[in-house]
C-alpha cells in the first residue's frame, strides 16, 4: 500500500466541523475533537485500516471513501490520544512510520478580488459551506495528495476569520475554497501553505 496522505487535526475548527457535518456520510465529529485523515492506494484497502483503527480505539469514523485509485479515511474524538493512537495502530499494520507518507505539493493557488456578484452566485451554488459575496475575495487552492486539503483548510480557517466555502479531500487533486476580505483571505493563504509546506514526507 502507498501511504499518500497521513495527518493530524490537533483542534477542529467550527466552520471546518460544519462543513465535515455536511458531507460526511459517517458518524459526524464535533467543535474541538482531534482528527486524523489518511489517504492510500489502493482505495480498497482503506478498509483494512478503519477495522483496525476501531478494534484498538475509541477513534469515531467519519468518512471513510473508496475511489477506484484511492481511499481516504477520517477519524475523529475529543481524546487526542485515541487519534494518535490510531495513527500508530495504522502505521504498524502498514509497517510505516509518519515520514512514509507523501510530502503535500500545491499543484495551484490563486486569489481573485473583488469577485463579480454572477461569479459568487456560482460559487455559493456549488458549495457545502459558507458563502461568499460580491466584492469579497476568493482563495483556491489544489494539492496533491488530496488528503491534505483538509489539514489546509482547518489551519486557515484557525489564522483568520474566513469564510470556508468548500474543500474536497479525496479524489486526484484536494481542492479549497475560501471567501473573505482581502486581508483575511492573505493571511488564510499565508497559514494554509505554511501548514502544508511544514509537513514532511517522501517527494509524490
Amino acid at each position: 500500500m502507498e501511504l499518500r496522505t497521513f495527518t493530524y487535526i490537533d483542534i477542529l475548527q467550527p466552520q471546518f466541523t460544519g462543513f465535515l457535518q455536511t458531507v460526511a456520510p459517517g458518524f459526524m465529529p464535533l467543535e474541538q475533537q482531534a482528527a486524523l485523515f489518511v489517504e492510500i492506494a489502493p482505495g480498497i484497502a482503506i478498509n483494512q485500516l478503519t477495522d483496525i483503527a476501531l478494534k484498538k480505539t475509541q477513534a469515531i469514523p467519519g468518512m471513510q471513501i473508496v475511489e477506484r485509485a484511492f481511499g481516504l479515511l477520517e477519524l475523529h474524538h475529543f481524546d487526542q490520544g485515541q487519534i494518535r493512537e490510531a495513527g500508530r495502530a495504522i502505521l504498524d499494520f502498514l509497517g510505516l512510520k509518519e515520514s512514509d507518507r507523501l510530502k503535500p505539493k500545491i499543484v495551484s493557488r490563486e486569489i481573485i478580488t473583488g469577485v463579480e456578484g454572477y461569479q459568487s452566485m456560482l460559487i455559493n451554488r456549488m458549495r457545502h459551506g459558507n458563502m461568499i459575496g460580491e466584492n469579497e475575495a476568493l482563495y483556491i487552492l489544489e494539492v496533491q495528495p488530496a488528503g491534505y486539503a483538509a489539514i489546509a483548510t482547518n489551519e486557515a480557517e484557525k489564522a483568520s476569520p474566513v469564510n470556508v466555502l468548500e474543500f474536497m479531500s479525496f479524489g486526484a487533486f484536494g481542492r479549497v475554497w475560501l471567501g473573505g476580505s482581502e486581508d483575511n483571505i492573505r493571511e488564510a493563504a499565508k497559514a494554509a501553505e505554511q501548514a502544508l509546506a511544514d509537513l514532511e514526507g517522501k517527494a509524490s
